[in-house]
């Protein structure tokens, strides 16, 4: 089991640690609601330093990242973030990933986890052109420091303008007395924020210098467990639940960042597969019985014919209600359309929604 640089410094903080993704992470310091609330009402810290990082530089690297992704990258500037997926060859997906543009010949590429070494596979596979690439994985940390005083929170530690900043750009630049700091403006949470790119030895400056700049707004550690409720409420997929080497990316809802003004990989087929239209689709729901949903639970018709199961489920704790997300057949999508969960037997009532669940 791997651990993030910062392990101590969770574990000394009271974390309860959990193994995920291959590392031994923190899930929660005080509760998840408390750790939610936070994020959505104020700021918190995750440290999600198990993340994978690629660089991909050189005369070549848009060519690969242009293969091997299905958005267009063509379209990024300096200083652009691009949400993509890796699709493979048959139809499903490799992963999701970030794509940042530093220089017109260098990318960082950021990926799940989970999947550091299957996608630096894939990739390397696929490299054909001679693009450089570098496993940045082990030598970077990162930090997601989210919720409406983000912000200001940050930008006391930068001369960035932080509020500038539109969602998915990033800038390098000096944070904490730190050179070389990239400082992102995404998130998976939906709350708003940044994400912070440090190497390993600055690390605990960061991390110390962030929570004494947020003191007077009360920022707090968040875990695994909020970052889940809180990306779940904002209908984002998390691969391996809703997304996964068998899914079909237009099923999953991926088609806006499918673009077939180029070519990738395998997009012959899923062009010939959006024209024949999907079978089924990923779709959010809420409970109208009491009951939480949870992962693989059936959905069911109203006669208790299992239609397809949940991917994501848990208890919202912004609307205080059971939300979650599965594939059903297109005549079940539609928002307001009637469905069933089976919790222990029982079929419990719930709706199709519009995601996310919810709203800025």
């Amino acid at each position: 089991m791997k651990t993030v640089p910062l392990h101590h410094v969770h574990v000394r903080l009271g974390a309860k640690m959990v193994p995920f993704a291959g590392f031994e992470m923190p899930v929660r310091y005080t509760s998840d609601l408390d750790e939610h609330h936070t994020v959505r009402n104020n700021v918190g810290v995750f440290d999600v330093s198990h993340m994978g990082e690629f660089s991909v530089k050189g005369p070549k690297a848009l060519d690969l990242i242009q293969k091997v992704t299905s958005n267009d990258a063509a379209g990024l500037y300096d200083g652009k973030v691009q949400y993509a997926y890796l699709p493979n060859a048959t139809g499903g997906i490799v992963d999701d990933l970030l794509v940042y543009r530093i220089s017109e010949e260098e990318y960082m590429l950021v990926v799940n986890a989970s999947n550091i070494d299957k996608d630096w596979d894939w990739i390397q596979s696929q490299n054909t052109e001679g693009a450089e690439m570098e496993n940045l994985s082990d030598s970077l940390c990162l930090f997601a420091v989210q919720g409406p005083n983000a912000a200001a929170t940050l930008q006391k530690l930068t001369d960035v303008n932080l509020p500038a900043m539109e969602y998915y750009t990033f800038k390098i630049g000096k944070m904490a007395g730190i050179e070389n700091i990239i400082i992102s403006a995404t998130g998976y949470t939906g709350a708003g924020g940044f994400e912070i790119y440090v190497q390993n030895a600055d690390a605990e400056k960061m991390w110390d210098a962030i929570f004494e700049a947020g003191e007077e707004f009360g920022i707090k550690p968040v875990g695994l467990g909020a970052r889940d409720t809180l990306r779940l409420e904002k209908g984002f997929c998390l691969y391996g639940n809703d997304i996964d080497d068998s899914t079909s990316p237009l099923e999953a809802g991926l088609g806006w960042v499918t673009k077939f003004s180029k070519d990738f990989i395998n997009s012959d087929n899923l062009k010939k597969h959006k024209e024949s239209g999907v079978e089924k689709k990923l779709i959010g729901f809420e409970m109208i019985d009491r009951g939480i949903p949870r992962g693989h639970y059936e959905l069911c018709d109203a006669e208790g014919t299992k239609i397809g199961e949940v991917t994501s489920g848990t208890q919202s704790p912004t609307l205080q209600k059971g939300i979650g997300m599965g594939y059903v057949p297109v005549s079940y999508s539609r928002p307001e359309t009637e469905i069933f969960v089976k919790v222990r037997d029982k079929l419990l009532k719930a709706k199709t929604v519009k995601l996310p669940f919810v709203k800025n």
